[in-house]
């Protein structure tokens, strides 16, 4: 390495007891630089200076920029403390950067401002800047940007943050827009990828409210930054932004913040970096780190589960309808107009029909054997259409049946397969109709997908394959089989090296989402165990890591508000999608999942995870077993005609309360039983 007389220059490695050199990340200083390196590739901070402060504000964005390098290095115990000072006008900022190594092989580095001057300092930005070599790398955000998010940018890019790595870009968000607060680089072509943890905060001196830091990435010549700023945010070439509607963005500016005498301000982050064995899957190690460093494994801070399963039951049973032509639960609130029984997506008027089942013993009710059959008889009189497709909304006033679409039919379809199944170990139902409705589902599906014309258009036809494979087994069909396989393979090939995300599997939004990695996991997890092929279980890995990616891992804090008011801990919700940014109970539906995997895996922190996930997204149940869909825990509304991003962060939308909010509840917790597993 060259070395310059007069400027200081250490060589520094940290290595961890017990941890083999090659596993770890470690650190060198040379020369007033920070480098971090695996001894394959580097992450290093820029030539200008280790620590960059903007003094100023200039067109909405941050300017006046001042750096500044090292001029002395202490050791103590593991730690290695690199210190600076940067003047400022008539003032000083002092400066130190803390430096060890966590046993799981990561460089822990605590950054500390401290403004010595006698006046209050101004319009200031603090920063953390790292930077890899490289073009195009591929970007994942948890919850916010996965790998570019190709297929959301291919349907309308205004509604999606978008990352092609391309000089000039930036992709910059709220540190409490993160579930899972990390971002990771990955460089496809070398098969290396970087991430960087940190500790989300809020920032003092703000002259906005309830600023917090920001972390993300901006794209250079020939590098990328990941960077973490003390507020300023923008994607999509536009500065001082924030994804805070469904459509677009809202101005969110002045985001700096005012240093007052003897302030100090400290940001923690964490480094890693690794080789992986294939593109797309540079994502997982930091997921399972983000597990490491949180450890959200305490269900037992939530609600009890027959206390869930009680309220949620006592909510489904005051949707229920029944006249002489229908019979089935409400997707919608009473007190609305519209009465509908929809199947799938948000109605899951099919879902109790398996779930009631299950529970039956512990609700000790003797109608529900009559609400399962009646429902589900009913529902076999949807509609079918020439392409397989069956209709999933029954307009209760004007007794018409009419609209579907993959997701729902898919869905709906694993409900009536799980309920033929549970029904014919309890002998207890007569399944005739539902038996015949499955298998012309089932006939329709499968012909479509086994056509040479078939190319699904997004992730949501991935819904289909968990009931094709329930149906080869319960009809022994093999063509069932064939085409779960399909599918299966189809969604492999495209989505397990990344290059576009699993997607489309919600109905109000157009972009990479968690239910479409739902519709993989559970379609190659239900392959696996119906087929017993080893590929299956690695596919349904990687498809339920996405799915973890959207799961919030910390407890968020919140300004005053309805969340706040209920001391609402986030840890176990999930975001929806990079389109939606706020939180809601989905990640419920797929926790028994969650739960198998660790069982199949051997790893315990996966079965605990999904304890959390369920019992936790109960909070916010009100007297009547209700819950709305909707919690902000950031700066973005789905309701109404908000704009201001003062009134959004903390709120809650509880009049959004279709039946899917109860339905996954029991239908999880049916399937939880199912397992045997205590939760």
């Amino acid at each position: 390495m060259k070395r310059h007389p007069g400027i200081l220059t250490l060589l520094v490695v940290l290595v961890a007891s017990g941890v083999p050199l090659c596993a770890q990340t470690r650190f060198e200083v040379s020369e007033g630089r920070v480098v971090f390196t695996d001894g394959k590739d580097t992450l290093r901070t820029p030539s200008e200076g280790l620590w960059s402060v903007a003094t100023d504000w200039k067109d909405g964005w941050m300017s006046g920029w001042k750096h500044a390098a090292p001029v002395k290095v202490e050791t103590s115990g593991r730690w290695t403390v690199l210190r600076g000072s940067m003047d400022i006008g008539p003032g000083r900022m002092e400066l130190a950067d803390s430096y060890t190594l966590t046993g799981e092989g990561l460089v822990r580095c605590v950054r500390r401002f401290e403004w010595t001057g006698k006046d209050t300092l101004h319009n200031v930005t603090l920063s953390v800047r790292l930077q890899e070599k490289g073009n195009g790398l591929s970007l994942f955000a948890p919850g916010i940007v996965y790998y570019g998010n190709k297929n959301g940018a291919s349907v309308d890019p205004r509604r999606v943050p978008v990352w092609n790595g391309a000089p000039g870009e930036f992709a910059i968000f709220e540190d409490h827009r993160y579930p899972m607060p990390f971002l990771m680089l990955e460089n496809r072509s070398a098969l290396h990828a970087a991430a960087v943890h940190v500790v989300p905060s809020p920032v003092r001196g703000a002259v906005v409210p309830d600023l917090w830091w920001s972390f993300g990435a901006e794209a250079g010549d020939g590098l990328t930054e990941i960077v973490m700023y003390s507020g300023p945010v923008g994607y999509n070439g536009r500065r001082s932004v924030v994804k805070a509607l469904q459509t677009r963005p809202v101005e969110y500016p002045d985001t700096y913040i005012y240093m007052e005498p003897g302030r100090v301000i400290e940001k923690e982050f964490f480094v890693d970096l690794y080789g992986i064995d294939r593109p797309g899957t540079g994502f997982q190690r930091p997921v399972y780190h983000s597990l490491d460093r949180y450890r959200p494994y305490d269900a037992d801070r939530f609600t009890p589960f027959d206390e869930i399963i009680e309220a949620k039951y006592r909510l489904a049973l005051s949707r229920w309808m029944q006249d002489g032509k229908s019979a089935g639960f409400d997707m919608y609130d009473p007190r609305y107009q519209r009465k509908d029984i929809v199947m799938g997506w948000c109605g899951q008027a099919d879902s109790p029909g398996y779930a009631l089942q299950v529970l039956s013993d512990r609700l000790e009710d003797p109608s529900v054997h009559g609400l399962v059959q009646e429902s589900l008889d009913f529902l076999t009189g949807a509609q079918f259409k020439e392409d397989g497709i069956f209709t999933v909304r029954y307009d209760c006033l004007t007794g018409k049946w009419d609209q579907g679409d993959p997701v729902s039919c898919g869905q709906a379809m694993y409900d009536f397969a799980k309920a033929i199944e549970a029904a014919r170990k309890s002998g207890g139902y007569d399944i005739t109709k539902w038996e015949a409705f499955l298998r012309k589902a089932c006939d329709g599906a499968s012909d479509r997908i086994l056509s040479k014309e078939w190319n699904p258009r997004s992730t949501a036809e991935g819904f289909y394959i968990a009931p094709l494979a329930i149906a080869s087994d319960l009809f022994g069909v093999r063509k069932y089989r064939r085409a779960a396989e399909k599918a299966a393979g189809e969604f492999a090939s495209r989505h397990l090296e990344m290059d576009g995300c699993y997607w489309g599997g919600t109905l109000d939004a157009t972009c990479e989402d968690k239910e479409g990695a739902w519709a993989a996991f559970q379609g190659f997890l239900t392959c696996y165990e119906r087929f017993s092929d080893s590929k299956y279980l690695e596919w349904a890995k990687h498809a339920m890591d996405v799915c973890l990616s959207y799961t919030v891992v910390w407890d968020i804090a919140f300004p005053a508000g309805r969340m706040a008011d209920h001391g609402v801990m986030t840890t176990g919700w999930t975001v929806v999608s990079p389109q939606n940014q706020h939180i809601d109970v989905y990640g419920v539906f797929f926790a028994p999942e969650v739960c198998k995997m660790g069982r199949y895996l051997g790893d315990d922190r996966l079965v605990k995870l999904s304890k959390v996930m369920y019992r936790s997204c109960f909070q916010l149940t009100d007297a009547f077993g209700s819950q709305g869909e909707q919690l902000q825990h950031t700066n973005f509304a789905q309701h109404g005609g908000v704009v201001d991003t003062i009134r959004m962060r903390g709120g809650y939308v509880e009049s959004w309360t279709v039946f899917w909010i109860t339905a996954h509840f029991l239908n999880a917790g049916a399937r939880f039983i199912e397992m045997g597993e205590e939760i």
